[in-house]
């Protein structure tokens, strides 16, 4: 009796043995799934093949810029980034890139990712000074500074800290997405021999250049890349800055202009942006936000490196293929220029605290930065020509 009620027994004692084995099996799932899992709650789950597949939530971003998409130097940066993600993500993050009109209007970029109707834009932050003026130091200013001390500011100065205050009322994150160096003045159909042949002139010409360009006696209109062409070519304005002899021989400008001119004391060192919704941007973990930010940031140096290769190549054939005259604008034109900057600096100080704190912050930064900079890249450049 007693070797009957062991033999009924064993089968169970085997039945608990597989259970205790296949709980301890699922708690060391659950440890290594805790470990090394993904997604916003850390799982992993085995599929149907054995194979562990991750649960992490995968993000996806419409991104508008201001730039005909793919367009050479301006518009690829948009394109670099989306790649950039893409590839460090693995795949949980992906950005579509949409070019100016395909979702939005060129200058209707900054009011979609406000209002989150998308997630992301790309553009350049002179264009919304109607939002706030002071948002035009995080582009360019006229007779500021270069591409270099622009990225030394934005990184090491505070600069950054300043453009993401300046953003936060309108719930977007900035993030510095491309330079294009110091530019050229840009394209004319009259001379420029002295302040008078700047009267009445109608110019394509964005931000506090603009502004300059109103005092000086021209007129300035602010026109979306695009559509720069046809209105050089019937008169709608005599003259148009766009970037520098890389983009400007892309878009024909030497056909339907007569002069080009230097230097671009408008536009010195010119960052684009990157901006994202706020919301959207916090609702990535943390890992895909420091991918947007490296991914930028990368962004950023590879434009100023793409038009410094390709500038003087692209110069070259305007002049040399396309008998482009090339000339500079004169001295007392760029200082009487200068002067009328700074007069519409302190105005605007005195109207804009915001204006008046990054105004502030930027001329410190610059004055600083300018006289290391005279006994190093000056110094050098004076000996080297």
């Amino acid at each position: 009796m007693t070797e009957m009620k062991a033999n009924r027994s064993q089968p169970m004692i085997i039945l608990g043995l597989v259970a205790l084995v296949v709980i301890l099996f699922w708690l060391l799932v659950g440890k290594y799934a805790s470990s090394n899992g993904s997604g916003a709650d850390g799982i992993r789950v085995i599929s149907e093949d054995g194979n562990f597949t991750s649960s992490k939530t995968n993000y996806h971003w419409k991104m508008v810029t201001t730039w005909p998409k793919n367009f050479p130097g301006l518009g690829s940066a948009a394109t670099n980034f989306s790649r950039l993600v893409d590839e460090m993500s693995e795949g949980r993050l992906t950005v579509s890139v949409y070019g100016a009109g395909e979702l939005v209007p060129a200058l209707g970029v900054f009011d979609a990712v406000s209002s989150g109707s998308v997630e992301a834009g790309h553009g350049a932050a002179y264009y919304w000074k109607g939002k706030n003026t002071a948002t035009q130091f995080f582009t360019a200013i006229p007779f500021g500074m270069n591409a270099q001390e622009m990225n030394g500011w934005l990184y090491y100065g505070g600069g950054m800290e300043l453009w993401r205050e300046i953003y936060e009322p309108f719930n977007i994150v900035p993030f510095a997405a491309g330079n294009t160096g110091i530019q050229m003045a840009g394209w004319f159909n009259k001379q420029i021999n002295t302040m008078d042949d700047i009267k009445g002139l109608k110019m394509r010409i964005p931000g506090l250049g603009g502004e300059v360009w109103n005092r000086a006696g021209g007129s300035s209109i602010n026109i979306p890349g695009g559509e720069l062409y046809t209105a050089l070519q019937t008169g709608v304005i005599d003259a148009t800055e766009w970037v520098g002899p890389y983009n400007d021989l892309a878009l024909g400008f030497y056909q339907v202009a007569d002069y080009y001119y230097y230097p671009g004391w408008h536009e010195t060192g010119s960052t684009l942006e990157l901006i994202v919704n706020k919301d959207a941007f916090n609702a990535l973990p943390k890992d895909l936000q420091a991918i947007v930010e490296t991914a930028s940031r990368m962004a950023n140096q590879d434009m100023l490196d793409e038009f410094t290769g390709r500038n003087n190549t692209a110069l070259q054939e305007l002049i040399n293929t396309h008998d482009v005259d090339v000339r500079p604008i004169p001295k007392a034109v760029l200082l009487e220029l200068e002067e009328i900057a700074h007069q519409i600096y302190f105005e605007e100080a005195e109207k804009n605290p915001d204006f008046k704190r990054v105004y502030r912050a930027y001329k410190t930064f610059q004055e600083n930065v300018k006289t290391y900079h005279k006994v190093s890249e000056q110094a050098y450049y004076e000996l080297r020509d």
